[in-house]
């Protein structure tokens, strides 16, 4: 096959934009010998089960699907009734870059808060949702949705998360976390996947792969089956069934083999870090959200700005603030972050001059 890419060029766009883990190539070519059961009757979907038995403990029950918007749409649908809706950050991924699909698919109402660095907090909820339990003129909240990390690359604490929880089932919702970068905030928090899920009350977990270097594979994990009777059904319904499951499973085997998740995360989380302490030092780069897993926002002339962007894949956030986003990958180098930084304080350098 011919080549259509130059494998040197490297991107701060996003961290979709790496490739696969060698080790999860070769799950993939292992799981690929032979036959093996169709739709989830297959040796690695019994062994995912029990590795997330293992990692999130008894009653965890794990469902592939392959991407996450699916795993979210599959979550909230799961554990929601028709006339349900959903509560979660005015910076969400269900809100903001979903195309509209938990509302328009699984037909929930989106409420929004607003939020400080991404960040939901109990008393954000209670100022922006009101309490009209019961009113048949009014979308029953029944989840809250918080994202782990934030879209704006924010951690929450163990302590924060079971606050969150228990104001959750205080009003009879159920906590759902998109966890599309779960294992880069449990990197950054140097913990495990448990203590931000099945320890601080959470009831289910929009498990993210693909971010972490696997190829088209998400995970849904219902952490209390009683929540949601239907998942299967749902995964089913929301064509998220994959027929050669295997490939799925066998992915996730390799990224949660001996914690690999933890070290892949930590090293994006690394680079981010050591992206942001080069650029604070550049005249005309402000950082303008905390570096916590592997996002650096900034602000910087939109002139440098879009000149980088021609030579290096990232975009614009905020096109009206002009702020940007550069993501670090499991991929992602030193080399490349020290290049990328001394090209952006040479542009910098040369627009200024202009």
């Amino acid at each position: 096959m011919t080549r259509l890419h130059d494998p040197a060029k490297r991107g701060f766009a996003s961290d979709n934009y790496a490739g696969v883990l060698p080790e999860v190539l070769e799950a993939i070519a292992e799981a690929n010998l032979g036959h093996q059961g169709a739709y989830g009757a297959d040796v690695y979907t019994a062994a995912l089960d029990a590795r997330i038995v293992e990692l999130f403990g008894d009653g965890a029950r794990a469902f592939p699907v392959f991407n996450g918007t699916g795993a979210n749409v599959v979550a909230l649908s799961a554990v929601s009734d028709r006339w349900s809706a959903v509560v979660c950050a005015d910076t969400g991924h269900i809100h903001v870059d979903e195309g509209g699909a938990p509302e328009k698919l699984a037909g929930l109402k989106l409420f929004v808060v607003p939020t400080v660095e991404g960040k939901l907090t109990p008393e954000a909820i209670t100022a922006a949702v009101p309490d009209r339990a019961g009113d048949v003129h009014w979308a029953q909240p029944r989840v809250l949705s918080v994202a782990q990390s934030t879209e704006l690359g924010t951690v929450y604490t163990p302590d924060e998360l079971r606050a969150l929880a228990e104001y959750a089932h205080e009003r009879d919702w159920l906590l759902h976390i998109d966890g599309s970068r779960l294992a880069n905030a449990a990197a950054s928090l140097g913990t495990d996947l448990r203590a931000i899920t099945t320890d601080i009350g959470a009831d289910v977990v929009s498990m993210g792969g693909t971010k972490n270097g696997l190829l088209g594979a998400e995970l849904v994990v219902v952490l209390d089956a009683a929540s949601a009777p239907g998942v299967e059904y749902v995964r089913k319904l929301s064509m998220q069934l994959a027929s050669k499951q295997r490939f799925l499973a066998a992915q996730f085997l390799a990224l949660l083999d001996d914690d690999r998740y933890l070290r892949v995360a930590g090293h994006a989380n690394a680079m981010a870090r050591l992206l942001a302490d080069l650029v604070r030092g550049i005249g005309g780069v402000t950082i303008t959200q905390p570096v916590q897993s592997n996002a650096v926002f900034a602000e910087l002339p939109r002139a440098a700005a879009e000149a980088l962007m021609e030579r290096v894949p990232f975009y614009f956030w905020d096109e009206i603030r002009g702020e940007v986003r550069w993501m670090c990958a499991w991929d992602t180098t030193e080399e490349d972050v020290r290049a990328f930084a001394a090209l952006i304080s040479a542009e910098l350098s040369r627009t200024a001059g202009i």
